[in-house]
């Protein structure tokens, strides 16, 4: 374990985690087409990088009317898709019948100081949120209380996505053998990436002080985890 610690101390500090932070970038919508829209580009955009949009009522009332997933940076302009923002999918909630124009605003890496966090034992994570003063990290057993109550020890993606909806998060922050990464929640797109050292003990699905999650008999996508590094990876889609 103290293999891991150091090796990933070192790492972290080549990659200043201290000062690490993807800030927040506003800009309106230039043009608007078939479900997508583009911005004046930014180094502050990432390709897979989420945010929203907000539309100006006549009134002077803002509200946001769709989710923006960048998807594309060329030309001095960055292309985003439209998407529904999670929150408004919720039936108390109604969903806007408006879709963006040119001119609404857009405002990418949106919660981006906060992050659900996903590491395999307290050692790591207590390592991991004194490593990122500028990141909030929800406290893991908020997410571990939630796969407890519908029974998924092998948390999806789309279960992430309701957690990071729940806790208002905008990253994910997940620690892997010899690899951790900072992902957008939505699109689970890797934003930044580290190096790190071997993992020896694992908790499952993650670390929380919520013991026992247990499978569904009558669900067949609810089971446990047999491969920790295994699963994050699937979901993250990285490839060994």
């Amino acid at each position: 374990m103290r293999y891991f610690i150091t090796i990933f101390v070192f790492i972290l500090s080549l990659a200043s985690a201290a000062n690490f932070s993807i800030p927040t970038y506003t800009s309106n919508l230039t043009s608007v087409k078939n479900g997508y829209g583009k911005v004046i580009d930014s180094p502050d955009i990432i390709i897979g990088s989420s945010g929203i949009v907000m539309h100006t009522f006549n009134n002077g009332e803002s509200s946001i009317i769709a989710r923006a997933v960048v998807t594309d940076k060329s030309a001095g302009f960055a292309t985003v898709r439209f998407e529904v923002f999670q929150a408004l999918s919720q039936p108390a909630l109604p969903v806007p019948g408006i879709l963006p124009k040119v001119g609404d605003k857009v405002i990418l890496n949106y919660l981006y100081n906060r992050a659900v966090i996903v590491v395999p034992n307290e050692e790591i994570y207590t390592q991991i949120i004194n490593s990122f003063p500028n990141i909030h990290f929800i406290n893991p057993d908020l997410a571990a209380s939630h796969l407890n109550a519908y029974r998924k020890p092998n948390p999806s993606r789309n279960d992430f996505r309701k957690i990071c909806a729940q806790t208002v998060a905008g990253l994910i922050f997940i620690a892997m053998d010899k690899k951790a990464v900072f992902a957008d929640c939505g699109s689970f797109e890797i934003l930044k990436s580290f190096e790190t050292g071997e993992v020896k003990n694992y908790q499952v699905p993650f670390f929380s002080n919520v013991y026992g999650i247990a499978p569904a008999w009558w669900k067949w996508e609810s089971e446990y985890i047999t491969n920790y590094n295994k699963h994050y990876k699937f979901l993250l889609d990285v490839k060994d």
